[in-house]
């Protein structure tokens, strides 16, 4: 059974910093793509940064130089570091895994960490 748990979500005012993680189970996570995801109250669901297996990153233009993503193989294991808060951070944020190769597609959510900026 496949298992993403998020944790590290909470309440944070503006400026300040949250590390949220993202433990992997039952997949082969070296060969998954990683990515973090959030949705705010009436939004889409946006992509915040990804993560390849290769480690090459990109991230959403909102959070460029303030947050960071990482990830350990040997704890299976994504973080996103995030600095310099802002209200407009505020939403629920899912941790994803995503592996795709010929025709072959597999994609996993997490259940989701709420993160919540006061201004």
């Amino acid at each position: 059974q496949v298992q993403l748990v998020e944790s590290g979500g909470g309440l944070v005012q503006s400026g300040g910093s949250l590390r949220l993680s993202c433990a992997a189970s039952g997949i082969t996570f070296g060969i998954y793509d990683m990515g973090w995801y959030r949705q705010a109250p009436g939004k889409q669901r946006e992509l915040v940064a990804g993560i390849t297996r290769g480690r090459s990153t990109k991230y959403a233009d909102s959070v460029k130089d303030r947050f960071t993503i990482s990830r350990d193989s040997a704890k299976d294991s994504v973080y996103l570091q995030m600095n310099s808060l802002k209200p407009e951070d505020t939403a629920v944020y899912y941790c994803n895994a995503h592996y795709s190769a010929s025709k072959t597609e597999y994609d996993y959510w997490g259940q989701g960490t709420q993160v919540t900026v006061s201004p």
